[in-house]
Order: structure tokens, then sequence, then C-alpha cells
């Protein structure tokens, strides 16, 4: 009995203990650690698509840079403020805010904080192009990408691909520039493969019209309907343009035999119930461009005002052989031409 009595007392002192040894809380005000925090606009941190891109290239600051990491998703838009400001107070370094939506909550929180590094993904800086340097946010960098080329060379593969010669776009609120710029470039990339082969392509393009933001890119079953109607009408290939609301499109060209091309990151490999039938993605390449703004405050190299990533087209992958030789070859020559601006989308910054 004595034996048990000293048995249960070590599991009480050793229970005392354990907690007291479990890793503390990283102390961010620490010079030696560097703090990244990340607040999703409306919508998951696995939407698949545009937050979980900026997440990845958050995780590969923690991987690459020793970076201590953290996420807060947005459930609601007037949460903005103080979501980042959960970041901010605890003296976070950087602080990664996803999404045009989050435009002015993130130049407010900077003023705030000066002393913290803001990197805005799809958030244009208007005012660096302003006369009055009063108005300059010296923390504060805007990444942005040419949404149009993305949705141009798309565009053209859907277009030289689609048997119907009838084509089209689920997207989120045109609204917001960069999804306009998508559906666009879209149209445009259509146009201009027709021009090339001969061919004219009816291409619809469908904006989700909540102008509140609360379902425009959280509602997979307006994308999946509305992709639908257009396969209805002979549509044969899809793009799914607006988070989760796009993802429902997608899936539903796939399920039905279309091709369905995916956008932001290489959806093939984040939205396997489409992969079969995933033609292509619209790539924004997010996840390399958070990851260079990161290590740019981390070697104190940071720039503020505006600051563009890259944009592509993802690899066919299981339709590799469905793609003839001279498709790929046109595709990786307007790739080329874009870049090097021989070949122009005519595509507005901002919907006129």
């Amino acid at each position: 009995m004595k034996k048990m009595y000293v048995l249960l007392a070590a599991l009480l002192i050793s229970a005392m203990v354990l907690p007291a040894c479990a890793p503390a809380a990283p102390n961010c005000a620490d010079a030696d650690t560097f703090c990244v925090g990340l607040v999703t606009d409306v919508g998951k941190i696995n939407d698949k698509s545009f937050n979980q891109s900026a997440w990845e290239g958050v995780q590969r600051a923690q991987a690459e840079l020793g970076a201590t990491v953290q996420y807060i998703e947005t459930a609601d838009a007037k949460d903005y403020d103080k979501n980042i400001a959960t970041f901010a107070d605890e003296g976070y370094d950087t602080i990664v805010t996803v999404g045009f939506g989050m435009g002015e909550a993130t130049v407010k929180a900077a003023g705030i904080y000066p002393d913290i590094k803001f990197i805005g993904v799809d958030q244009f800086q208007a005012w660096q192009f302003d006369d009055d340097a009063s108005n300059d946010v010296a923390n504060v960098a805007g990444l942005g990408f040419p949404e149009d080329q993305a949705g141009f060379l798309v565009g053209a593969l859907a277009a030289s691909m689609s048997k119907s010669h009838k084509i089209g776009a689920v997207c989120g609120t045109d609204v917001v520039p960069p999804v306009w710029r998508f559906g666009e470039g879209y149209k445009a990339g259509a146009a201009y493969a027709d021009g090339m082969n001969a061919t004219t392509t009816e291409v619809f393009v469908v904006y989700h019209s909540d102008v509140g933001f609360d379902k425009t890119f959280t509602d997979p079953e307006w994308g999946a309907a509305t992709a639908k109607s257009m396969m209805d009408q002979g549509a044969d290939a899809i793009f799914g343009c607006g988070g989760i609301t796009g993802n429902g499109a997608i899936t539903a060209a796939a399920q039905a035999g279309a091709y369905a091309i995916g956008v932001d990151a290489d959806q093939y490999l984040t939205l396997p119930e489409a992969a079969p039938r995933m033609l292509s993605s619209a790539m924004k390449l997010i996840t390399p461009g958070v990851f260079e703004q990161l290590k740019a405050v981390k070697d104190g190299a940071f720039v503020n005002g505006n600051v563009t990533g890259d944009a592509g087209y993802a690899p066919y992958h299981d339709l590799d052989g469905e793609v003839p030789a001279e498709v790929k070859t046109m595709m990786e020559e307007l790739s080329a031409a874009l870049l090097d601006g021989s070949v122009t989308t005519d595509v507005p910054p901002v919907k006129p």
C-alpha cells in the first residue's frame, strides 16, 4: 500500500511539472524571433485556391527562414480590423492580409502599427501614385499579379481545345478588379486564339452578383448551377475563378466530362475531385510571391508600394495526351510573348 501511495504522489508531481515544461508561446517582440501572421479574407485557409496558396508561401518562410507563423480565418468582413490587430498587438513582425477586400483595413492598420510590415495580397496601393507625400504608407507592400495574362492564356487554350466552340467562365464578383481581369482576359485570349485558328468561339462569362461579398467566393452551389447552365447551352470547357464558388463550377464541369480549368494555383493538385478533367489552371504564382516578400522583410530589403508577381498556366497533367502538339506550341509561344510584351491583353486594370 505504501508503494501505491508513493506511485500516486509521483504521478501527481509529474502532472504539475509537465505543464511547466511545455514550450512557451513565441516572444514576437524578441528581435531574434521572426513572426509572421496571415489573415484570410472571408473564407477558409484550405480553400484549395487563393488563401491556401498564400498560406503555403508563409509556411515556406517557416521552413526556409525559421519564421514563427500563424493564421486567422475571417468569418465576416466586419472582423478585418480585429483579426489584424490580434497579430499586431502580439508584436508580429509581418502581417499578410489576403484579398482585395482587405485593402482598406490593411492600410488603416499600417498607420496604427508603423513598426510592422504589411503585405497585402491582391491589394493595389493607389497612394503610391499620389503626389501628396503625406499619403505615403511606408510599411505596406501590395502584391499584385497580371490576372489578365493568366486568364488570356487559359482562354486561348479553352478556345483551341473546344469542339463545340462554346466555352464558359464562372467568376466571383466583377467589383473585385483581379476577378474581373481574369474574366476579361479569358475572353480576350479566346478571341486571340480564334484569330490564329480561323474559328469563332462563343464565350459565356458570368460574375457572382452578391454585392455584400458574403457569398461571392463561398457559394459552390451557385458556381455549379451556373456551370451546368453554360454546359446546357453547349459549353465544353469551364473556367472557375472565384475561390470556393469557382471550385463548384470546376467540379461540376469535371463531373459532366467537360474540360475544367482552375485558378490561382495548379488546382489539379488541390481539387482531386476535378483532377481527371483538369485541362490547366490560370496561375497567379502566389506562393513564391508571398515568400519572396517575406524574405525581403527578413533580409531588410522590404520595399513599399506595388510589387508585381508572376502569372502563367499549369501543366495539362492527365489530359496531356489530348492536347495537340500545335496547341502546346501555341501556348508556349503565347506565354513568352505576354512576358516580353509583344502580345498584350488590352484589358485595363479596372472595370471601366
